[in-house]
């Protein structure tokens, strides 16, 4: 059993409120704030850091709609520039490169398909409906037992009389704490794992259990009659937040230290209140669990019985704001994170406002909001609560919000899943953000991270372009922070009369360029001609030019975009949209010229036959996996770590994880990226790899568990 009010209002009530005899438990640590999840620590504004200059005011709507067609116009222009550049480079071709070519490209969008399901994935968050499975299996917080068939069965007041009307009418009958209450089931053919399966199935919505009685009509009729017919999981569950009947628990907010630390003081200093249910918060959040149970130990649920008043926790608000608590607690009820609640009820004036009137945070954008509730959601270690705010800060990226959410997601608080989400934003929006202010407030890691992916929509001219701009950018930044403090500011200052390209240090800007230029895929940089990359050289950026500038080439440009025709290490063309789409309309115009080497097309396939690419049960043949150092097996007991960093799973997580990856191994669509990319096998192995990891909530350093 577990522990209770011994009481409880036979009528429904509102949240609000709450007994002022309560006995009061304080919640919270100092440690939460070092951790970086409370107010103090600073959230990124999600305004740019810079000075934007005021818009002019414009003159005529018939101007601004003339600007938009010519800003539209550009960008169809700039793209079919792209085409015509790629167009040009095939013109020599003959077919069957441009036909090794297009499959390479296929080949690098079976692999993008795979790296997208990798990032998305995550570990699967536990719903309301397995929580209330787990509280029926393991009885925290029970409050009245039944007695059916000399067995007893720990049961909620609460989430019985919710879901059933027969158990409402019946409970309110005996409203004491531990009541004992004697099942008398008229339905015939009752026995006991039936009334089990049949309490299960008001917990959970489903029955729990195989069983062919459930399957006959007259028996399920009879149950419908006495017990009548309950709603949805979700909809009586979001009655019983709402109306809140049979609450045995309150929720205080105190704003006062001296309070926190003696565990009184007087009800004038607690804030509003919150009602609960112990059943719920206890099965959805294992930090409230712990705390409920630490109260039967020391004996002051006793108390809570004895005094038949419901149990107040006593939360410090600079570590759970207040404004928060009703968005926790309908989260708790119904899986939904609804951060309308913030705004829908009227201020109090409590201490987390006027820390964030303070702090200059009052009116919090909702990713921001997302981004704070998300710290509170780790600390309470409640996991649908925090995939949901991450869904919220995701669905917020925009080129606006980019920078903001990039820096808090590179934080050790940070969630590294909105971390890929940003990154993946960043990648496909590259040339947007290449052409804004945004661009120069990337921070050289995040730069890194997207000019080495192979999907990066970008012209590897843009991406030279670029990159040397954002250098000067730096290497100017520098400069002004190197000039004196009596000129800062001044018409005399670097940010006033600005930096003349030939008087910026080539080697400064060399030095901050050496990370990312040898990640410029130059050897595909379109036009032959490029003056963007010949200036890079003449400059020095440079120092080694494209295979088709040597005059040893052979073949010009299609040594390097061609995989059997490279001489070198061959590194595959970017996935941009532009080439790979004019590259495939110039291979359908070879083909209708020349149907009779439409047998080259042989990888093109909707479906893949499963007999053709099926993979053992053991790395696929064609996967070159990367030797690791492996773990003997005649060792007494396991390794506790792995790369002297990441815990050893258990046994069984093991083996779901193996048989997890098998599963995806043998998918269609994992069968098509072996196919595409018979040489790099070990590839698509790792993206697979990858997203087992993060399914299953490891760090993608435990790759060598999957190998």
């Amino acid at each position: 059993m577990g522990a209770n009010a011994s009481n409880y209002p036979h009528s429904c009530s509102p949240r609000v409120g709450g007994n002022s005899q309560a006995q009061q438990t304080f919640i919270g640590t100092s440690s939460y704030s070092h951790q970086g999840y409370g107010c103090e620590s600073k959230l990124y504004s999600l305004d740019h850091g810079h000075e934007k200059p005021q818009d002019k005011k414009k003159k005529t709507s018939g101007l601004a709609t003339l600007k938009k067609k010519f800003i539209k116009r550009r960008k169809s222009s700039r793209s079919a520039d792209h085409a015509k550049q790629m167009r040009e480079l095939l013109s020599g071709w003959d077919v069957r490169d441009v036909n090794a070519l297009v499959e390479e490209y296929e080949g690098t969008s079976a692999l993008k398909e795979l790296y997208l399901q990798a990032n998305l994935a995550r570990p699967e968050a536990r719903t309301l409906q397995k929580d209330m499975a787990e509280l029926y299996q393991y009885k925290y917080c029970t409050d009245v037992d039944l007695i059916f068939q000399e067995t007893c069965f720990p049961v909620h007041r609460a989430i019985l009389a919710a879901r059933c009307p027969f158990f409402k009418t019946l409970l309110s009958s005996s409203p004491e704490y531990g009541a004992e209450i004697i099942m008398d089931i008229n339905t015939a053919g009752i026995d006991m794992p039936m009334f089990s399966a049949l309490l299960h199935y008001l917990y959970t919505g489903e029955f729990g259990m195989e069983d062919s009685r459930f399957q006959n009509v007259d028996i399920l009729v009879q149950l419908s009659e006495e017990f009548g017919t309950p709603n949805s999981l979700d909809v009586d569950m979001r009655a019983l937040f709402d109306y809140m009947c049979y609450y045995d628990v309150v929720l205080s907010f105190s704003s006062n230290s001296d309070l926190v630390e003696t565990f009184g003081g007087s009800q004038n200093c607690l804030d509003e209140e919150l009602r609960a249910h112990k059943a719920v918060i206890s099965s959805r959040s294992p930090f409230f669990r712990h705390l409920l149970q630490r109260r039967i130990r020391t004996g002051e649920e006793i108390t809570d019985r004895t005094l038949r008043t419901p149990t107040r926790i006593i939360l410090d608000e600079s570590i759970i704001p207040k404004k928060y608590a009703k968005v926790i607690l309908n989260c708790m009820y119904t899986d939904v994170v609804d951060l309308s609640v913030l705004h829908s009820s009227p201020s109090v004036g409590s201490l987390s406002e006027v820390q964030a009137l303070v702090a200059g945070k009052l009116n919090m954008t909702r990713a921001e909001e997302a981004m704070e509730l998300y710290h509170i959601a780790l600390f309470l270690e409640f996991n649908m609560l925090a995939q949901g705010c991450e869904d919220i800060i995701a669905e917020s990226i925009s080129l606006d919000t980019l920078i903001a959410i990039l820096k808090w997601s590179s934080q050790p608080y940070g969630s590294k899943w909105v971390h890929r989400q940003a990154l993946h934003f960043l990648c496909e929006e590259f040339t947007q953000v290449m052409a804004s202010d945004v661009f120069y407030e990337l921070s050289k890691d995040h730069l890194l991270t997207a000019i080495q992916s192979d999907y990066l929509q970008a012209s590897e001219q843009d991406i030279l372009k670029y990159l040397i701009k954002w250098g000067e950018h730096q290497l100017m930044k520098r400069i002004a922070d190197r000039e004196p403090n009596l000129l800062s500011g001044t018409a005399h200052s670097v940010n006033k009369r600005g930096v003349k390209r030939r008087d910026l240090d080539i080697e400064e800007l060399r030095e901050i360029l050496s990370p990312l230029l040898p990640f410029v895929r130059i050897e595909h940089i379109l036009p032959m001609n490029s003056e963007v990359l010949s200036d890079a050289m003449k400059r020095g950026l440079i120092s080694t030019p494209p295979s088709d500038m040597l005059p040893t080439s052979e073949g010009g440009k299609s040594n390097a975009w061609l995989r059997q025709k490279n001489a070198g290490i061959y590194v595959r063309p970017r996935l941009f949209s532009p080439y790979v789409e004019e590259a495939k309309s110039v291979l359908d115009e070879m083909m209708v010229e020349q149907t009779d080497l439409v047998r080259l097309r042989m990888v093109r396939m909707s479906n893949v036959p499963d007999t053709l690419y099926m993979v053992n049960n053991a790395v696929p043949q064609c996967c070159h996996m990367i030797t690791h150092q492996q773990v003997s097996t005649n060792q007494s007991s396991p390794p506790s770590v792995i790369a002297n960093e990441i815990p050893v799973p258990s046994l069984l997580t093991v083996k779901e994880m193996i048989r997890r990856l098998q599963e995806l191994r043998h998918t269609e669509q994992v069968q098509r990226a072996y196919a595409l990319n018979c040489g790099e096998g070990a590839t698509v192995s790792y993206e697979i790899q990858i997203r087992v990891l993060r399914e299953f909530g490891l760090s993608d350093a435990a790759a060598e568990l999957l190998q």
